[in-house]
């Protein structure tokens, strides 16, 4: 089975004040991030369903990688996720996935985002979104600790000034699996993402790929209950085998809004 899932972020920022008849007012701002991971295949209706969601719903739009099936190939892109998410392109903010990278290099991605993509052949970057640092990294590449991308991260962090910092890319750290491999529900290529946010103060981390999420791995995994009790996890696959669910705080299950029996939105209140 097949599902859908879209996240929906609304982020508070900073207070604007309303003046009416002589007295003053303060209301929060807030700023849209709407998205999804495990996005277009021609063999599915799904990125029909998610895309008219889209059409509703302002703001930025992330991508969280495996943006077109099955190869990321520049007929995949055109065939597959240009006739849906295609519309809204033009304020789009993607990361790959490793089906993109199917194709050598990830050149159909880059191709198709142009610019929108950071780097050709790093794929990772960063932007401001009100009051939230916006980071988009790409967990397909290399991303150890003494890789360049982590430098970068490192530097991107250390230079931002905004109080809330939102990161995603496409492998989790932490999620659900039927697997009793060693390991299984943990993933430690990601740890060093994982743990420069942390020390950051990241408080959101998006993820799509594995299709499954474990509220409880971010306690049971060692490396700190603090980690689970302040950044937020979520994960958002567009193939998710029926598996809905989204981690927030502490591991709480954030409860999914189904929209029919292959389509769900996960709303994501910070």
């Amino acid at each position: 089975m097949t599902g859908r899932a879209l996240i929906v972020g609304v982020l508070w920022t900073a207070p604007v004040a309303i003046v009416s008849r002589g007295a003053s007012q303060a209301i929060p701002r807030t700023a849209v991030l709407v998205g999804a991971g495990d996005i277009a295949s021609c063999s599915s209706t799904g990125k029909e369903a998610t895309a008219a969601l889209l059409d509703r719903i302002p703001g930025l739009v992330i991508t969280i990688g495996d943006n077109a099936y099955p190869d990321g190939s520049p007929a995949d892109f055109t065939r597959c996720y240009d006739p849906s998410w295609g519309r809204h392109k033009a304020r789009t903010r993607p990361t790959p996935g490793d089906h993109d990278y199917d194709t050598p290099g990830a050149s159909g991605y880059f191709d198709y985002f142009g610019a929108a993509a950071g780097d050709r052949g790093k794929g990772y970057y960063s932007y401001e979104l009100g009051e939230w640092h916006i980071v988009a990294l790409n967990s397909v590449i290399a991303n150890g600790p003494t890789s360049e991308q982590l430098r970068w991260l490192r530097a991107d962090l250390a230079a931002s000034r905004k109080r809330c910092i939102l990161a995603y890319f496409h492998h989790p750290r932490f999620f659900s699996t039927t697997s009793t491999a060693p390991g299984g529900g943990v993933n430690d290529y990601e740890r060093a993402f994982w743990d420069v946010l942390y020390q950051a103060g990241a408080t959101i981390v998006l993820n799509g790929d594995d299709r499954f999420v474990a509220p409880g791995l971010m306690e049971a995994s060692g490396e700190a209950t603090a980690a689970s009790e302040k950044v937020h996890q979520t994960q958002a696959s567009n193939r998710s085998r029926g598996h809905n669910l989204a981690t927030s705080a502490a591991g709480h299950v954030t409860p999914v809004v189904r929209l029919d029996q292959s389509t769900a939105v996960v709303p994501l209140d910070v």
